[in-house]
């Protein structure tokens, strides 16, 4: 499906701008915008040229409001007709969807990210989707300069880098960050179809520091967002699923009601059946692809429905089960065994307990590997939203 993206504040720059990077060229990419109070952050963005950075309000620096969520509200409410035509020259009325992208424990991106939904979902029929990244609890905590856990020694928030050369950079200290963050979420749900929440402290590693898994993070979050919107979309020329993912599909999975919507994704590389002779020894100069084993292909397809199913997904899905699940397995194919993907499908639907399982598959003919793409809605409340909803409870 053909996705335009928003990148909101300082986060949601960065991942609109790696996305550019990435995936300019791909189809499912309908459009691409970041939006931001600080001028500096948004010269950062070495992907996006000006005609697709949009510096709006008044406040600057990296944190222009100070963590005033209700400042920002006022900033998005004052300019979110001003962003709808910022993005203009990017034809939005193109987009079978939108993806707004957020750091949800800010005020700047937060506070003017619903009424840009209300925005767009005023302009266009389109369903308007929020990606939106959690702050983690060390955010608000006081930063400790002495000798006790929080310190540059021995503390998270200078835990050395894995070589231990030099210390990672420090957690940035954010004392309304899970308040705002549990505001945002609400406003968003009222406002969008369904939202992705990412939860960082569940993808932080043994020692490692917000700051420095900064990069690591974004590419996990860029690969989910481009495995979900791309897995419907291939390239003009290339093989045609069986089974056609598109926008309503999506719809229908992730919902229309503002529900909390979880990505799971893993991918395992295979050899190219395209490689050598059908004898194994390249022998002839045959021209014909060599077969896949029937049984390596249904090994390959279970492992990655298992693994992005039962794996670190954007949010935990308690008890892995939800209403609506959406399972698109991707891959060379001569690698997407029919049998093996039923199977799969009837699997994931006794795991998660859903009455409704929405399949298709993405064949890329060049591919190294095969993958699977598992999106849940309709769960339980996950632990870590259910944290942030009581510090304003």
């Amino acid at each position: 499906m053909r996705v335009h993206v928003i990148g909101l504040g300082g986060a949601g720059g960065r991942i609109a701008d790696r996305l550019a990077a990435e995936h300019d060229p791909d189809p499912f990419l309908a459009g691409v915008n970041a939006f931001d109070t600080d001028m500096d952050a948004l010269g950062t963005l070495d992907a996006l040229g000006e005609e697709r950075r949009y510096r709006f309000g008044d406040a600057a620096g990296g944190d222009g409001l100070g963590g005033d969520l209700h400042a920002g509200r006022r900033l998005g409410d004052a300019h979110a007709s001003e962003l709808g035509r910022a993005m203009d020259d990017q034809r939005p009325s193109r987009a079978e969807a939108f993806l707004i992208v957020v750091g949800l424990g800010g005020a700047a991106g937060a506070g003017a990210a619903p009424a840009l939904a209300e925005e767009l979902s005023r302009l266009y029929d389109a369903p308007v989707y929020a990606f939106g990244f959690l702050p983690t609890p060390s955010e608000t905590e006081e930063p400790d300069d002495g000798d006790g856990p929080g310190s540059a020694s021995a503390g998270p928030s200078g835990a050395a880098t894995p070589s231990g050369n030099q210390p990672a950079p420090p957690t940035p200290h954010r004392p309304l960050a899970e308040r705002n963050a549990a505001r945002t979420l609400d406003a968003l749900s009222d406002r969008c179809a369904a939202v992705f929440p990412f939860d960082n402290a569940a993808w932080l590693r043994p020692g490692e520091t917000i700051g420095g898994a900064r990069d690591r993070l974004n590419g996990v979050a860029a690969e989910r967002i481009a495995a979900l919107f791309g897995a419907g979309e291939t390239p003009d020329g290339t093989a045609t699923p069986q089974q056609v993912l598109d926008a309503s599909d999506v719809a229908r999975a992730v919902g229309s009601d503002g529900e909390i919507a979880a990505i799971g994704h893993a991918t395992q590389q295979v050899e190219s059946p395209d490689e050598g002779s059908r004898f194994g020894l390249g022998l002839f100069g045959s021209s014909e692809p060599a077969e896949v084993d029937a049984s390596a292909a249904v090994s390959a397809i279970e492992t990655v429905i298992r693994k992005a199913t039962r794996g670190k997904n954007t949010i935990e899905v308690p008890e892995g089960r939800a209403d609506r699940t959406l399972l698109v397995v991707g891959g060379p194919p001569a690698w997407l065994n029919r049998e093996a993907i039923a199977d799969g499908r009837r699997w994931l639907a006794e795991e998660t307990g859903s009455d409704a399982i929405l399949s298709g598959d993405a064949p890329v003919p060049d591919g190294g590997a095969v993958s699977a793409v598992v999106i849940r809605s309709g769960m339980d409340e996950p632990e870590r939203v259910r944290e942030l909803r009581e510090t304003i409870a």
